[in-house]
């Protein structure tokens, strides 16, 4: 797992590999890190609450693989692969794992 950089760009490789889904625990992955933009991997066990919380940047969420339930803004969202939800800097939000799964936060600004 190395990342590989050409000039001005970043190639992170096996974004899977790098946050493996532990028992017990919830896993937290920083996979890439610049002045704009931060990229983090959770990796949820099944049954899994991130109880509610804000975030102090604003946050693009999607489901790498696995099914999860995001509470934001008063409304719930069946997150799995494929899908996208932007959260505004400081809205509180809370994440369920219905089953093991990995969530890509992209923080941006």
């Amino acid at each position: 797992m190395e990342d590989v950089t050409e000039d001005r760009v970043l190639v992170v490789d096996d974004l899977l590999g790098r946050a493996p889904v532990e028992a017990g625990r919830l896993g937290h992955h920083t996979v890439l890190k610049s002045p704009d933009v931060r990229i983090v991997v959770l990796a949820f066990e099944a049954g899994h609450l991130l109880k509610e919380h804000s975030a102090p940047k604003t946050l693009l969420m999607q489901a790498l693989d696995g099914h999860l339930l995001v509470t934001v803004g008063g409304r719930e969202v069946d997150l799995r692969p494929g899908m996208l939800i932007r959260v505004e800097a400081l809205e509180r939000h809370e994440v369920r794992a219905v089953e093991d799964s990995r969530l890509m936060l992209t923080l941006v600004g």
